[in-house]
């Protein structure tokens, strides 16, 4: 090649990547890519600061409002230091002979610089590592809403240090971080498994170890402030896309379109449980009607990056009177004090939704399409139910029991019906 025709080989070059500059190559930054899972980042983090902290403040009683948002707070410090000392690595490092259960390595963030890439994407490494960070926070934050009311402040720190290394790396690593689930072709494109069936699951096995409020259920425990509720249940629902659209990991299309399905299912949920329940009772709710968003945008999420509008609809029908039902048996029928309800609306809205993405995910529903067939599909999504439920169930219980015999894991009756505020942070939400 002489100098004329490298000449007009490097012009030619330049002016197909000025046509196509959304065209790059893993392990080279792509701008857009980078800014749009900063904004994600940004927005799951408000999920939990303040959208998960105002949302369960405003369900407890008055007398415990501060220790809900305490808690999420704390924890979100909590797991931000552990993830960075070594949980990261345990979700996404390279485990060697073990890579199939559990990563290593990035311990203290070692090997990760200004320059590094991420493989396989065209983000920095430490983006992935805050965005996923994020995930990592509001999943134990979640679990708060099962055992709200009754336990220790610090049995709740404890609790949420042990349960994300233990329960939460594994399985994220399982799915999202190379290991057996993955290899599978387990789909969970945002978080059905490794996020809301695994905070449900560990929600319920802590409501039964604790044991119900005092009062529970004959005395009448209604949310002290909706308008707080309501405030709280409006981030979630705006931070939810970029818990969903911002797991493309790209500024694109497959990104544009798990940011509509979101919607779809979130506003389709909403209108579901809003009418199971004026059905039921005569009269719409306004804690029903966000209790049904949250149950649609929790049932989507692993579906979010494989479905089209129309499996979004009805994933979202489906999550507003499934769960709608499921709040009813758990709280009435079993006697459960789940106090926010988190297993009946993230545990089952998990399942549900990991369940459908098997069957919507398939072009004829107007999905993306499946490397198999859907009973395949189907199957494969059975498994992570059960594993991620069974693990998460078992040695969230042992964690638990564990805790119990050490340090005690619930305030006694003289201080519940005192109010946690005061008992355990010499504090009032309100003086009035």
């Amino acid at each position: 090649m002489n100098q004329l025709e490298k000449c007009i080989f490097s012009l030619l070059a330049i002016f197909v990547t000025s046509i196509f500059p959304s065209a790059v190559f893993a392990g080279e930054l792509n701008g857009a890519n980078t800014a749009w899972i900063l904004t994600s980042t940004a927005l799951v983090l408000f999920m939990t600061l303040p959208g998960l902290g105002l949302f369960y403040a405003g369900l407890v009683r008055s007398k415990n409002v501060l220790s809900v948002l305490m808690q999420c707070f704390a924890i979100a410090c909590i797991v931000s230091i552990l993830w960075m000392l070594f949980v990261y690595g345990l979700a996404f490092g390279d485990g060697g002979g073990i890579n199939q259960l559990v990563g290593s390595g990035y311990a203290f963030m070692q090997g990760i610089n200004v320059d590094t890439i991420r493989s396989d994407t065209s983000i920095p490494e430490t983006v992935f590592f805050m965005f996923q960070m994020t995930f990592a926070i509001i999943t134990p934050a979640l679990i708060v809403g099962g055992f709200a009311e009754r336990m220790k402040f610090s049995a709740v720190l404890w609790f949420s240090a042990l349960w994300l290394v233990l329960v939460y790396a594994p399985v994220c690593h399982w799915v999202w971080g190379g290991g057996w689930l993955a290899d599978m072709g387990f789909m969970d494109f945002a978080g059905g498994a490794v996020v809301h069936i695994n905070a449900g699951v560990a929600a319920i096995v802590a409501a039964v170890v604790l044991g119900n409020r005092k009062g529970f259920p004959q005395t009448m425990m209604p949310p002290h402030n909706m308008t707080i509720t309501v405030t709280g249940a409006a981030m979630l629902w705006v931070g939810w896309f970029g818990f969903n659209a911002g797991s493309a990991l790209a500024a694109d299309g497959n990104a544009g379109m798990a940011m509509v399905v979101t919607h779809i299912s979130a506003a389709a949920g909403s209108l579901a449980w809003m009418g199971c329940e004026w059905v039921k009772h005569g009269k719409p709710s306004v804690l029903g009607i966000v209790t049904g968003m949250v149950a649609g945008l929790g049932t989507i999420t692993p579906a979010s990056g494989y479905v089209g509008p129309a499996g979004a609809l009805i994933i979202g029908l489906s999550a507003g009177v499934v769960c709608y039902f499921a709040t009813q048996y758990i709280k009435r029928g079993l006697k459960i004090d789940d106090s926010l309800d988190v297993f009946p609306v993230h545990g089952v809205g998990g399942i549900l939704g990991t369940f459908l993405t098997g069957v919507f995910a398939a072009e004829a529903f107007g999905g993306l399409g499946l490397e198999v067939s859907i009973g395949e599909q189907l199957l494969t999504q059975s498994i992570g139910i059960v594993a991620t439920a069974a693990w998460c169930g078992i040695i969230s219980f042992v964690l638990l029991k564990g805790l119990d015999a050490v340090i005690g894991l619930r305030v006694s009756n003289e201080e519940e019906t005192e109010g946690l505020d005061l008992v355990l942070h010499d504090e009032r939400g309100y003086n009035l």
